[in-house]
Order: C-alpha cells, then structure tokens, then sequence
C-alpha cells in the first residue's frame, strides 16, 4: 500500500516531520501543486459540494486537460485541500470586475444590445457563435417561424419543429398551410439518425437569417398598427374604411379586421371571470354612458353579457342608472365604449387578462 507520508510536503525550512511533545501528530505542510492540479482540486471539491459547473463552457482543449489531470491526482491530503481551498477563495474575493475573455465572449455578452453591429462583428472577424442557437428561435414569434418553415427545405423545418416546445410547434403547424404541415410532420419520422452537431449547425444557419433580416422602424405589422387606430375610431368612420379597404385589397383589411377589438367583440373574445377586473379600471359614469349608449344589436349583446358576469347587486344598480340616463347622444356612447375598450386592452397589456383568440377561418 502506497505510504500517505509521500502525498504531503514539509514546508520549506522544516526538518523531517517529528512526534510533538503534546501528540503523535507530525508538523507538514501543504504540497506543492502546479496551477491545473489546483484546477483539478477546486473542480472536484465543488462536484463533490454539489455545485454546477458549466464546464462544457470550457473549449474543448481545456476539458480535455482537466480530464486527463482529473485522472492522474490520485489522494489529496487535508491539508493541501485546505491550503488550495484557501488560495482559491482568497483569488475570488480579490476579483473586483471580470469582463469576457476574447472577442467571442465579448459579443456574447453584448449582442442583445448591439445587435445589428454584433452580427456585423461576427462576419468581419470569423468569430463563431456559441451557446444555443434554438434558445433563440424559440423565443421569436410563430409567424415569424412559419415564414422560416416555407422557405426551408422539408427536412429542415422537420428538425426545427422537433426543437420547438410543444405548444409552440403546434402554432406553428397551425400557421402552415395543410398540406406543408403534414410533409413537415412525417419528415420528423426522417431524424431519427441525425446528429447533435448537425442540429447545431442548422441551428445557426436559421439564426443567421434572423440576423440579416433588416431593422425595421415598427414593431407591430402593418395591419396591427391600422387595426389599432380604427380601434380608437368612430363606428361609421371605421366601416367606411374597411370598405375602401376591401376594394383595394382583400388580404390586407382581413388583416386590419383581425386587430379591430370593438365593444361589440366583447361576448366573444372576453372570458366572464375577467368581467370584475376590468369593471374596476373604469370610471362608473363612463360604463354607465357606455351601457346606455349600446343601441346597436350587437353592442346589446355586450351590455347583457357584462350585466350577467358581475354581482347581482351591482348589475342592478346599472340597469337602474342606465335606465334614468335615458337616450345617449352617438359621439357619447362611441367615446364611453371607446374607454371600456381601452380599459380592457390595458389590462392584456399588462398580462392581468388574455383575449380569447378568434377561429381562423378554414
């Protein structure tokens, strides 16, 4: 059996270790070790203190070396472990700032805020990315994917539906024309077999779309921004528009027609638990007007739908309040109305509420 005597050192200017007048225990010192057994010793101290490391961080020569000297220390006396626990500590509370090492970790750490320079950075220097690219995607819209899907190969849209969350790979198959959905679906059958570096590498070549796609000045698509301004508009002026719409192009008023939200849309598209939420952001004497002023079968509908999903006392008292305000002038009630629907988008603007989605029509 190897002597434990051999795996510590006296410390410099000691003479050999000798039985202390008080105990049996010899005076040693720590071992010398070189920079990466010292590595190797702090790795394996926090693997077994149950830290994660983000090792595969590391490059790949790195990991291969703290591999083989992970492999060649053998037993670690307490002291030693002491003496470099000590050193290690010491080193972490002299750090008063780190910054990234080399160019690579520089534009990781800044591309969300430089975006378009970074992507321009990455190409002038040959710097590859790292990281998880599908991260990335995941988080873009699933429009955005489906518009990806359509210009990709089968087989490529296969892997990245195979990528995707659950829920969000069944938006996106739900964005796919049908017959492109079930050739993407049966081709997921085909990457059995593939390999992690080859998903990684289509991984990047999809990213990298999205990197020279041009900045654009609105975040919101041409027909949200419409739809959101004929929110805001007066009946007759928003109907008449949408007619000018429909004769000069059909797909884009459909469009314009899917971010239009008016009171009338309330029944459909507000869930009756979220009644109470948003009747508290409104001002009485403007939910008051509103309900007086709904004169329109439709707008009915939302009155009676609103007066069904709050307490009864309190619907009574507006059926009472609106009744003794009598007839309402049309600018009232569109204004009134108008509030109720701001109040409302308001809130799923905030996330306090979430608007049912329409059926997409077949």
């Amino acid at each position: 059996m190897q002597d434990t005597n051999s795996l510590v050192q006296l410390v410099p200017g000691t003479s050999t270790p000798t039985a202390d007048a008080q105990n049996d225990a010899p005076r040693v010192g720590p071992k010398a070790l070189s920079s990466r057994q010292k590595a190797a010793v702090v790795v394996r101290l926090l693997l077994n203190e149950g830290a994660d490391i983000p090792l595969e961080e590391l490059p790949d020569d790195l990991q291969e070396k703290l591999t083989h000297q992970l492999g060649q220390m053998g037993i670690v006396d307490r002291i030693t472990l002491a003496s470099v626990a000590h050193e290690f500590a010491e080193a972490l509370d002299s750090i008063g700032l780190s910054f990234p090492h080399g160019l690579a970790d520089a534009l990781d750490a800044v591309s969300d805020r430089i975006a378009p320079a970074a992507t321009r950075l990455r190409k002038e220097a040959g710097v590859r990315q790292i990281g998880d690219p599908w991260q990335r995607l995941r988080e873009i819209p699933t429009e955005d994917l489906a518009t990806i899907a359509l210009a990709e190969s089968t087989e490529i849209a296969a892997v990245m539906l195979s990528k995707l969350e659950t829920a969000n790979a069944a938006q996106l198959l739900g964005h796919l024309p049908g017959p492109v959905a079930r050739r993407i679906t049966y081709a997921v059958s085909k990457t059995a077999n593939i390999t992690p570096e080859a998903v990684e590498r289509i991984g990047w070549s999809l990213a990298a779309q999205l990197d020279r796609r041009p900045a654009t000045a609105f975040s919101d698509g041409p027909g949200a921004r419409v739809g959101a301004i004929l929110n805001q508009s007066a009946a007759a002026t928003r109907d008449g528009l949408l007619t000018a719409l429909d004769e000069e192009d059909t797909d884009f008023a459909a469009l314009v027609r899917q971010s239009i939200f008016t009171f009338a849309h309330i029944p459909a598209r507000i869930l009756p638990r979220d009644v109470p939420a948003i009747l508290r952001g409104l001002d009485q004497a403007d939910l008051v007007t509103a309900l007086a002023g709904a004169t329109a079968e439709n707008d009915k509908a939302a009155v009676d739908f609103l007066l069904s999903n709050m307490s009864t006392r309190m619907a009574d008292n507006l059926r009472e309040e609106f009744t003794e305000r009598g007839k309402v002038k049309l600018a009232e009630a569109e204004e009134a109305m108008t509030l109720v629907i701001g109040s409302i988008r308001t809130l799923v603007d905030e996330g306090a509420i979430a608007l049912i989605e329409e059926d997409s029509e077949e």
